[in-house]
């Protein structure tokens, strides 16, 4: 259950995980029922008679969540590999932008991707067509993915084939912004077509950004994209993190997001 919406309430959260490799593999992982959802229903019962109960399940689901979490940055920082949690709503392009991204930095890093869906492996297959090393997390009625699950996943990844991991978040703006999954930097998109004022919708999200990617640049003067309100947007809440602007299209931006990285992976686990 996520703290803001009660997403798997009353439902197992089985956590198929499905990997298919560079040897052209499949396998499929059915994990037990998450924690999370072992959970939920208990303190949905409780609601509406014992809130202070269900404020204390709530804190121990995070808890859990972030002792998780450390432990994978501590597996990825001991390999050297940098973790970028991508978090947008849906549609904004994250996987466009990974598949690019890869295309981009063959021969220079090796990138692989954890991809989460509710449904399907249709994102998973996409990247794997395009020669990325992919697993495929399926989550059923969660809307969000969980440094369990992320741990559970990687365990069918040669991580040390990798230099860059991308972990292609469910398409949600609200509920990922509460969890950490272990890496080392949160990316946001914000797409052109999604209008200006999304970072004042939904500002834990945005405010959680290391990195605020503005995607579907080329789209921006066919809709009329008003560029200075949505930098002004992201400067009231997202005042920390970086900002860049790129099209996986037309490739505009993408060389300034592939030095970001190798820059980026330079800094960790030092």
């Amino acid at each position: 259950m996520c703290q803001e919406c009660g997403c798997g309430l009353g439902q197992e959260s089985d956590g198929t995980y499905g990997t298919d490799g560079t040897h052209g593999t499949n396998r499929t992982y059915r994990s037990h029922e998450s924690h999370t959802s072992h959970l939920s229903h208990r303190s949905h019962t409780s609601h509406s008679e014992h809130s202070p109960q269900l404020l204390r399940v709530q804190q121990s689901l995070l808890e859990h969540n972030q002792r998780l979490a450390e432990r994978n940055r501590g597996l990825f920082g001991a390999r050297r590999l940098l973790v970028l949690n991508v978090v947008s709503a849906p549609g904004s392009g994250k996987t466009a932008l990974i598949e690019k991204t890869g295309a981009l930095l063959r021969g220079r890093l090796r990138v692989g991707a954890i991809v989460g869906d509710l449904e399907t492996d249709n994102d998973a297959r996409r990247l794997r067509e395009a020669g990325l090393p992919v697993v495929q997390i399926t989550t059923g009625t969660l809307c969000h993915l969980e440094a369990e699950m992320v741990g559970q996943a990687m365990d069918t990844l040669d991580l040390d084939a990798l230099d860059v991991l991308f972990i292609e978040n469910v398409g949600n703006l609200v509920c990922p912004a509460a969890y950490d999954l272990g890496e080392h930097l949160r990316v946001v998109l914000l797409s052109t077509t999604e209008g200006e004022d999304k970072p004042l919708k939904y500002p834990p999200l945005f405010h959680s950004a290391d990195l605020v990617l503005i995607t579907k640049m080329d789209l921006a003067g066919v809709i009329g994209f008003n560029r200075p309100a949505a930098l002004a947007n992201l400067q009231r809440v997202s005042h920390h993190a970086s900002i860049l602007e790129v099209s996986s299209k037309t490739g505009d931006g993408m060389d300034v997001w592939g030095r970001f990285l190798e820059e980026e992976l330079g800094r960790v686990g030092r």
